[in-house]
């Protein structure tokens, strides 16, 4: 039996969705507390959110759930984008500024997201990283129930989530936006669940597609392509639509609004890399968030597990298009490329032009290979105009091809639309001082819309002005783990959730990748196996860099009948500092159902 913990006191900057008021673990006590690591630009964070949302409706009057934001970017400190954001994916729990991460480090999280379960009585009892543990928290929230109730400990009864006030604008939190051929615009109104027709003045409705309640049938849409007129004509419908949360793609017919599944079974992506062409609708996907139509087939943003995909509206199949799913920036032949979080998509030219959120940068794929205009890695960002090898962006979602071969950026976290010159290799400002710019609309007539997310309109470009910004370069402020030189051993600690156990009965259950950036810092240890401990060896002329980790695990139920399978992934992107006296262990936990 391990020694028990207290849970640590939950201090943070401010809290929201309480009434404005500050919540204490004594406040909490007799409750079941679930604390939720996260960070709003990290896909697998929202992923986790909406994980979350049937045990709070199942579990309401035992289980408490708290966000506690520990922020990744710059901008994401800031109160005011932190509110907006806990709006715009309808977090209906309070949450806890802890922009200065005194919480993460208290809690030692590692990873976005992490979760914490603290007991009725106050003590953590369970902690896990990633995404995919909505069954086995429910199982663990079931014994804790058992158990205090029997104890006389848990307190049923409401929570201390207090709504804010609902607003009244147009459109909520829009995503991404096109040109219909007749000149309107069609805008994914993402925080209401709905596709938006807006006259070509930016401003008066049209039609409204949708409920306007998640899931009926839209939840969370961004994406949009309005298809080839051949291939609209033979497929059945004329707009394409991500469906973000979803996790599928539906179609779209104009002249009567009728929306239908196209491709995605609604589970979210959990399997393995092939090159294999899938059944649309039996293939699981993952946060499709931008969409376009190059090299003769529809290309997906598969921000959830940082790829491109295919899709081929006459055949009905999907496939793999770029990336391994390691979370990093890797150029090269775009099987093999690393992405992060791939969030905004134009064609020019014979050029698919790509905003890489994650990692800041503007990226190109050509002839089957995957170029970096702009950005420098996952941890490294800011404001910098001037020449595109030292430019920095800030966490992009949306991006635009001009006839001129210039590129337009929708800069979201800086505020701002960019331009990157080919011919030059630089980077300049167009316009600032936006709320979260998503999307970038040129229209036929050459005009430019912005889509200004976090201003809930849209947004005309004023022409012809460009200025230079010599901004602030920001680096993710992670702590970093301490490696010594030369051989180290990383473990993976993975203990299955309650009720489950290592799936064998194929072959083994575990597999470990691991890469690093840069790729010298490791001598010895890159690559994959089934086995999760490995021996690395640290490069000492290397003093820093970031170990990329990526582990998962095959678990099926115990003493059921129709036993299901799960499958438990997390990638890791640790910073390390190397120092001839660091520790030559590196502790990760995939899963830790660490009851005491």
């Amino acid at each position: 039996m391990t020694a028990r913990v207290r849970a640590p006191e939950l201090k943070g900057r401010g809290w929201l969705n309480t009434g404005g008021r500050d919540l204490t673990l004594a406040d909490l006590r007799g409750k079941i507390v679930l604390l939720d690591f996260w960070t709003f630009c990290c896909i697998n964070c929202l992923h986790v959110l909406d994980e979350l949302r049937p045990l709070e409706e199942k579990y309401g009057d035992a289980l408490v759930v708290i966000g506690v934001h520990s922020p990744k970017f710059e901008h994401e400190r800031d109160p005011a984008a932190l509110k907006a954001a806990v709006e715009r994916y309808g977090v209906h729990h309070p949450v806890v500024d802890d922009g200065d991460m005194h919480l993460w480090q208290q809690y030692a999280a590692k990873a976005w997201p992490t979760l914490a379960v603290i007991d009725p009585t106050g003590y953590l009892v369970a902690s896990m990283a990633g995404e995919g543990h909505a069954e086995g928290l429910s199982r663990l929230v079931d014994e804790l129930i058992a158990r205090h109730e029997a104890d006389g400990t848990l307190h049923r009864g409401d929570g201390p989530y207090v709504a804010p006030a609902p607003a009244d604008t147009l459109l909520r939190f829009p995503g991404k936006a096109i040109e219909l051929p007749g000149g309107n615009l069609l805008v994914s109104d993402s925080a209401r669940h709905s596709l938006v027709e807006i006259a070509p003045d930016a401003e008066t409705l049209a039609r409204r597609f949708g409920t306007g309640e998640r899931g009926r049938p839209f939840n969370e849409p961004q994406g949009l392509l309005l298809l080839p007129p051949a291939v609209a004509s033979t497929a059945g419908y004329d707009v394409l639509v991500a469906d973000t949360v979803a996790h599928q793609l539906r179609g779209l017919v104009l002249r009567t609004g009728e929306v239908t599944l196209v491709a995605g079974s609604g589970r979210p992506w959990r399997s393995t890399v092939d090159d294999h062409p899938h059944d649309a609708l039996a293939a699981d996907l993952s946060s499709p968030w931008d969409l376009a139509w190059f090299d003769d087939k529809v290309i997906i943003a598969m921000a959830g597990i940082h790829q491109l995909w295919w899709f081929d509206p006459i055949k009905r199949t999907v496939g793999v298009y770029a990336g391994t799913t390691v979370e990093s920036l890797r150029d090269g032949p775009i099987p093999d490329v690393w992405m992060a979080q791939p969030s905004g998509l134009s064609v020019g030219g014979d050029r698919l032009w790509i905003a890489d959120s994650e990692t800041s940068a503007l990226r190109w794929i050509a002839d089957g290979e995957m170029h970096t205009a702009v950005g420098q890695g996952l941890f490294d960002f800011g404001h910098v105009d001037g020449p595109a090898a030292e430019a920095l962006l800030q966490h992009p979602l949306g991006v635009a091809a001009l006839q001129d071969g210039s590129v337009l950026i929708a800069d979201t976290y800086n505020g701002a639309v960019r331009r990157y010159d080919p011919s030059s290799q630089t980077v300049s400002t167009v316009d600032s001082g936006l709320a979260e710019p998503s999307d970038i609309v040129v229209t036929a007539g050459g005009e430019v819309i912005v889509v200004e997310s976090a201003g809930h309109r849209l947004t005309r470009l004023a022409p012809g002005v460009v200025k230079t910004v010599t901004g602030e370069r920001h680096k993710t402020e992670r702590p970093a783990s301490l490696l010594a030189a030369g051989p180290v051993t990383l473990d993976v600690v993975f203990t299955p959730a309650p009720g489950q156990k290592l799936d064998t009965q194929f072959g083994p259950s575990t597999r470990l990748t691991v890469s690093a950036s840069p790729a010298e810092l490791l001598l010895e240890g890159a690559g994959s196996t089934t086995d999760l401990s490995r021996k690395l060896v640290i490069n000492p002329a290397v003093t820093a860099g970031v170990l990329q980790v990526v582990a998962q695990a095959a678990t099926c139920d115990v003493n059921v009948e129709n036993a299901a399978c799960h499958l438990t992934r997390q990638d890791w992107g640790v910073p390390v500092t190397v120092t001839a006296d660091g520790p030559s262990r590196l502790p990760l936990i995939l899963r830790g159902m660490d009851e005491s």
